[in-house]
């Protein structure tokens, strides 16, 4: 087999593959854009949903791109096997060499590509795992009048979950780490320690997001508010906790954040209805 058909069925093959990409990406963005719902508003977010639809997302990625390298090698090897030489007979030799350097990048490219997809993919799940987990652990508490939001979006990001009640206003951050043989965590103002001391994580992000929330919800009540900021650690055993303005937990003993209180923080009947309305807002998962 000589370089003019290598080169002649790479570049038809390559051309097909590119077209059949484009008109799959194109699908799946409109697919994406109306996606919609009979029941827009009894829909709610459901525990790391944001990481739900970003492993969707990477999975229609991944498949893309396999389908993709499916129809070229198809392409490839019929048109290799029945070679029309007289289309490219006449096709100088040093744009064939290009056409397979360029065939040779763009499959570099691809399997780039995959290996990412690979490596977030498998990123992403274990911090899905690690929210579902506080999510479920959380509806324990859903009694007296609380309620669990999760992935509740303001204006300094999104919070894992919000839990709404009577005693108060609970924002609960995930920080998911991989437990290590020694997995002892400890909570040092807002510097967050995991054994054996290799790694120190601030948790003051997750404090500037609870106090931006109370701040637009000091809107929708029209008095300040105070928001407990919860640091969860999912699979780590708690070790030591210095920190008067966080509280550190697990998955496992996440219920005892309810014993952290303060009467100045209590709500009326009325304002936790105001709260959780607008919450159920900003969480429904599609909008019309």
């Amino acid at each position: 087999m000589d370089l003019t058909v290598l080169g002649g069925a790479a570049t038809v093959a390559l051309a097909c593959a590119v077209i059949f990409l484009l008109v799959v990406r194109s699908y799946a963005a409109f697919t994406h854009t109306v996606t919609s719902t009979a029941f827009p508003n009894s829909i709610m977010l459901e525990a790391a949903q944001r990481f739900r639809n970003d492993i969707d997302r990477l999975g229609k990625d991944q498949s893309s791109y396999l389908a993709t390298g499916l129809v070229f090698a198809v392409i490839f090897f019929i048109i290799a096997l029945l070679p029309p030489i007289e289309l490219f007979v006449d096709t100088p030799m040093w744009l064939l060499v290009i056409e397979i350097l360029l065939l040779l990048l763009t499959a570099g490219f691809v399997c780039y590509r995959l290996m990412g997809i690979v490596v977030t993919r498998r990123q992403l799940i274990f911090l899905r795992d690690a929210n579902m987990a506080t999510g479920h652990a959380l509806q324990r508490l859903t009694m007296n009048s609380n309620r669990v939001f999760h992935d509740v979006a303001c204006n300094g990001g999104v919070i894992d979950h919000v839990i709404v009640g009577l005693h108060g206003i609970y924002t609960i951050s995930v920080i998911a780490r991989k437990p290590s043989k020694d997995n002892r965590a400890r909570l040092k103002g807002d510097q967050l320690m995991f054994a054996p001391g290799s790694e120190t994580v601030s948790v003051a992000r997750s404090g500037d997001k609870s106090k931006q929330l109370a701040g637009e919800l000091r809107k929708v009540l029209g008095h300040d508010i105070h928001l407990r900021p919860v640091i969860c650690i999912p699979g780590w055993e708690i070790d030591r906790q210095q920190s008067d303005e966080y509280l550190l937990v697990n998955e496992r003993n996440i219920a005892m954040l309810t014993g952290w209180k303060d009467q100045k923080d209590f709500l009326l009947n009325e304002e936790v209805d105001a709260v959780q309305k607008e919450l159920t807002q900003r969480c429904t998962r599609y909008r019309r």
